[in-house]
């Protein structure tokens, strides 16, 4: 066997590529969904931007992601000499994306297209110095165990969110909000909805809208908190 697939072979398996491997796989989920949501198509299409799934992805996505990067690299190098710095600056960053989004969650949807491309120019930056700089740096401090790192990291790619308080959503957000992440259910899955009251209405909007392609199951009928699952029903192959 040649020397080169011998080496390849060797740089595949070992914990610190599978690490960043892991992230910039996550990495990449992020500036997917971003590129998608934000690209706005020609008013002649007759198409409007998914203001409403925009808001949804950075708020749950995007927020996701900040916390899970708080916890696994930047917890790990704040401690070290070499990477507080950089680790303080991240941080930094990272408070500018999240009162982005808050704006971004407030704003009309004619901006919201506006502010998505404002925050996925940001975390673009932000995430090419966690890859160029801070998972190099973190190879190399002690007490930082890659295979770790790479099972945290996976464990968030395969991670769903599930619910969606709408009792923290302003009332004109709360239905295009709970059907933008509908929209983005794949077959079999699904998301629990929480609420003050039986979502009565809602659900006929569902069923005006998305008959026989969705599923609807009470979890809690009051008195005072009302949790539905709220399905995307999986069809035959």
């Amino acid at each position: 066997m040649p020397a080169s697939e011998i080496f390849i072979q060797a740089t595949e398996t070992d914990p610190d590529v599978i690490a960043r491997g892991a992230v910039r796989e996550a990495h990449a989920q992020l500036r997917s969904g971003l590129a998608e949501l934000t690209t706005v198509q020609p008013v002649a299409q007759g198409a409007e931007p998914r203001s409403a799934e925009l808001v949804d992805f950075c708020l749950h996505e995007v927020r996701r992601y900040l916390f899970t990067a708080e916890r696994d690299l930047y917890g790990p190098a704040s401690g070290d000499d070499e990477t507080r710095l950089l680790v303080d600056a991240l941080r930094a960053g990272a408070a500018a994306l999240d009162a982005q989004i808050d704006q971004l969650a407030a704003a009309d949807p004619a901006d919201a297209v506006r502010l998505g491309v404002m925050i996925a120019a940001g975390l673009d930056l932000h995430l090419r110095i966690e890859e160029s700089v801070l998972l190099p740096a973190l190879a190399g401090l002690p007490g930082v165990d890659p295979s770790l790192l790479a099972a945290d990291v996976r464990a968030y790619l395969a991670e769903q969110p599930t619910v969606i308080d709408v009792r923290r959503i302003a009332r004109g957000g709360r239905h295009p909000r709970v059907f933008a992440r509908y929209a983005r259910l794949a077959p079999g899955e699904a998301f629990i909805l929480v609420n003050s009251h039986d979502p009565k209405p809602l659900r006929r909007e569902f069923e005006a809208m998305h008959a026989g392609a969705f599923s609807w199951d009470y979890l809690q009928a009051g008195p005072e908190e009302w949790r539905v699952r709220i399905g995307r029903v999986a069809t035959d192959a």
